[in-house]
């Protein structure tokens, strides 16, 4: 979908008025939809597309942010034929609009909570991203370790969970904006990509963070004892 965005929604692009003369012929619901699927394209991008052309057309200096909250609460687009097409490209489409965001969320959430599920039944202190938020930190982990554990002698100090694949993109832009400022802070740390990854993303030389696909099996814990106290 990057690479075809500019093809299928360029300046020479104008489905508001395929839609238009669609509604003025006596098309049955589902416009939009079915346009969505001859063209090729997500059918929420679409959605937004005319909606974005609509709302310009009645307003110029309509903003993004009120668009968007037309598009989320399509209950508020005065057009009830638009606003109904406009529903149902965003009830049908699992991976662009507020309920593909929803649901991704929710998934989210999910391995987050399974994640801390496994630290608790390994008896692992940890501290999550709220408690560490009230301390002043703005980029956290979803879990701090407050004692260290070594997972095929690398030492883990904090652990982020990806309810998704990680590809080449992502994974460089997780690197600039999350990773580095968690090893800065707290050390190397554990990245959990719960969907898999691209086998080229886990490098050999790579120190500041490991790439799995599951929690650790085999941990060594930290053994107090053998500690020496510093003088």
């Amino acid at each position: 979908m990057k690479i075809n965005h500019s093809k299928l929604f360029g300046n020479n692009r104008n489905y508001y008025d395929t839609y238009m003369e669609a509604v003025q012929n006596g098309k049955p619901v589902g416009i939009l939809l079915k346009l969505a699927k001859d063209i090729g394209a997500p059918p929420a991008l679409l959605a937004r597309n005319v909606l974005e052309k609509h709302c310009e057309k009645h307003d110029p200096n309509v903003s993004r942010d009120e668009i968007s909250k037309l598009f989320k609460d399509t209950t508020l687009i005065q057009d009830k034929d638009l606003s109904y097409e406009v529903y149902l490209c965003v009830l049908y489409d699992n991976l662009y609009g507020p309920i593909a965001d929803a649901i991704g969320l929710s998934v989210g959430q999910e391995y987050e909570l399974k994640l801390q599920n496994y630290l608790t039944e390994r008896n692992l202190a940890f501290r999550n991203e709220e408690h560490l938020r009230t301390r002043g930190y703005d980029k956290t982990p979803d879990f701090k370790l407050e004692v260290p554990i070594a997972v095929n002698g690398f030492v883990i100090n904090w652990i982020e969970c990806k309810a998704r694949f990680g590809n080449k993109e992502i994974h460089h832009k997780y690197i600039k904006t999350q990773f580095l400022s968690y090893w800065n802070r707290f050390g190397p740390g554990l990245v959990i990509y719960w969907f898999g990854y691209l086998d080229t993303l886990a490098e050999p030389s790579e120190k500041r963070f490991i790439i799995m696909d599951h929690f650790p099996d085999n941990i060594t814990y930290m053994d107090p004892a053998c500690v020496k106290p510093t003088t």
